[in-house]
């Protein structure tokens, strides 16, 4: 083993020893800590989807998700958590997310659309479309499942959904938003285009409005982003 590949091993014990120690020391405190964040990212979200103030939709959403995954990195670095029963006990139809779903694909055009790869350690993986509307319903879903064990008193059981589902759903799709939203934000404060989007969408195929929509995508985040962030456009040389 190398130093380095030692180095990350030492580095990984010592956290995973913080977690169950503050875990088997606190173990209510832990699960009221996960719940608070959990539940703030959903308040949060549905608040953001109602549109009252969309000039500020995605700075906001950049904070929330990037919180959240503080609590997904907690969960994440924790040891196994075993839920108390064998099998997991129903908790009746999932919450519907169409709605929220459609309010943020409305309130995030034209920028809702972003280019992902799946999985970075697979050689040469071919990015994919996806949609920041889409991540934030998928987590959505996820978080709800496990605040409705929550709150019918199964804590264990509503640790080991968060943690199964972050490690298995709703952490990689949480991370991809991210990136996405911080790229928008970034965009906006160094003052660069977009890249060249080459037609892309997740219903349709690539057809010739590429620099249109570049244009637009880029005028929307002027506008409604850069705002909120005191960014002023850059004047043109010679104006």
């Amino acid at each position: 083993m190398s130093d380095a590949d030692t180095a990350t091993a030492t580095v990984e014990g010592q956290v995973r020893s913080a977690e169950r120690a503050a875990y088997t020391d606190s173990p209510d405190d832990f699960a009221v800590q996960i719940c608070d964040q959990v539940e703030s990212f959903i308040l949060a979200v549905t608040e953001v989807a109602k549109g009252d103030d969309p000039d500020s939709a995605v700075p906001y959403l950049l904070l929330e998700v990037s919180q959240l995954m503080l609590a997904g990195g907690r969960l994440g670095a924790h040891e196994d958590i075993l839920p108390e029963e064998r099998y997991e006990p129903d908790i009746g139809p999932e919450a519907d997310v169409d709605e929220l779903r459609e309010r943020l694909a409305k309130l995030l055009e034209p920028v809702d659309v972003y280019s992902e790869v799946f999985d970075p350690y697979v050689p040469r993986s071919t990015p994919v479309a996806c949609r920041i509307s889409d991540d934030l319903a998928d987590v959505l879903t996820d978080l709800r499942h496990g605040m409705a064990h929550y709150r019918a008193g199964r804590v264990s059981e509503a640790l080991w959904w968060w943690q199964f589902s972050y490690l298995s759903n709703w952490g990689p799709t949480a991370s991809a938003a991210l990136r996405a939203l911080q790229s928008l934000v970034a965009h906006v404060r160094l003052n660069t285009p977009l890249a060249d989007l080459d037609g892309l969408d997740t219903d349709d195929d690539a057809d010739g409005d590429d620099v249109e929509l570049e244009r637009a995508a880029g005028a929307v985040m002027a506008a409604e982003i850069g705002a909120p962030l005191g960014i002023k456009p850059r004047r043109r040389q010679g104006s």
